[in-house]
C-alpha cells in the first residue's frame, strides 16, 4: 500500500535519518543550509525504495518536491513564538500530499488495508519513538520547569535517559495492547509510577511534579491510542 510505505518513509526521513544538528543548521540558515537538500534528497531516495517501482519514480519525485517547498515555507515563516504551530502545520501538510497521492491510486479500501497488518505495525512502532518523543517534547514546550524548579532535586542522569525511557515504554504498552495483555498496560503505569513519583514527592515539587505526570500520561496515552487504531 503506497500510503503507508510513504508514511515510513517520512517518518524515517523526517524524524529518525534528522539530527538536531540538522535542524538547527535550517533554522539559522534557512534556505542556504545544505542540509535542507541533503534532507530533501533523502526523502525521496527512501520514497523510492519503499515504493520500489520503476513506473512510481514520479511519486517519489512528487514527495520530494512537495518535501522542499513546504519545508521551505516553514524555514521562512517560522519564528520562536510559531514554532510550535509551524511543526504541527509541517506535519499535516506532508500527511496530506501522501494522502492526496493514496487517493489517486484509489488504495483507501477495506480490502487492502486487511493485507497490510505488517506494514501498519511497523508504521506505528517507528511513530512511538523518536516521532512521538518530539510530539510530546513539543506540546510540553510551554510548561518546561525553568532550572530554579529542580534546585532541591538531583539532577544527574545518564545522556537522554529520559527520552529512552519513554520510547521503550511506549513500544511495551503498545506489544501489550497487540498481544491483548492490557493488564501489562497497568502493571507499565504501577512500575512507573513506584520509580518515578516516589523520588518527584519526596523532592516537595509540585510543579516539575505536575510536569513529569502530564508527560507520563501523554506518552502511555499515545501508546494506547496508536495500539487501539491499529487494532
Amino acid at each position: 500500500m503506497i500510503f503507508t510505505k510513504l508514511i515510513l518513509a517520512h517518518l524515517l526521513g523526517d524524524f529518525i535519518l534528522q539530527p538536531n544538528s540538522w535542524v538547527f543548521d535550517k533554522e539559522s540558515k534557512k534556505l542556504k543550509s545544505k542540509y535542507l537538500y541533503l534532507h530533501i534528497l533523502i526523502h525521496t531516495i527512501l520514497s523510492f525504495i519503499f515504493l520500489w517501482d520503476l513506473q512510481l519514480w514520479w511519486v517519489a519525485v512528487l514527495v520530494g518536491v512537495s518535501h522542499f517547498i513546504i519545508d521551505a515555507a516553514k524555514l521562512s515563516f517560522q519564528t520562536i513564538k510559531n514554532k510550535k504551530n509551524w511543526f504541527f502545520i509541517d506535519q499535516l501538510l506532508h500527511v496530506l500530499v501522501i494522502v492526496g497521492v493514496s487517493f489517486y491510486f484509489n488504495e483507501f479500501n477495506l480490502e487492502l488495508l486487511e493485507n497490510q497488518d505488517f506494514l501498519k505495525i511497523a508504521m506505528a512502532a517507528l511513530f512511538l519513538t523518536t516521532p512521538a518523543s518530539i510530539f510530546i517534547k513539543i506540546l510540553l514546550s510551554s510548561w518546561t520547569p525553568v532550572p530554579e524548579t529542580t534546585n532541591n532535586i538531583q539532577t544527574e542522569s545518564l545522556s537522554s535517559a529520559g527520552k529512552y525511557i519513554g520510547i521503550l515504554e511506549r513500544l511495551l504498552v503498545f506489544t501489550f495492547i497487540m498481544v491483548n495483555h492490557w493488564e501489562g498496560v497497568g502493571f507499565m503505569v504501577a512500575a512507573k509510577s513506584v520509580f518515578r513519583f516516589s523520588d518527584l514527592a519526596q523532592a516537595k515539587q509540585r510543579k516539575l511534579t505536575e510536569y513529569v505526570l502530564i508527560g507520563t500520561l501523554l506518552s502511555f496515552g499515545m501508546a494506547v491510542l496508536t495500539g487501539i487504531l491499529i487494532k
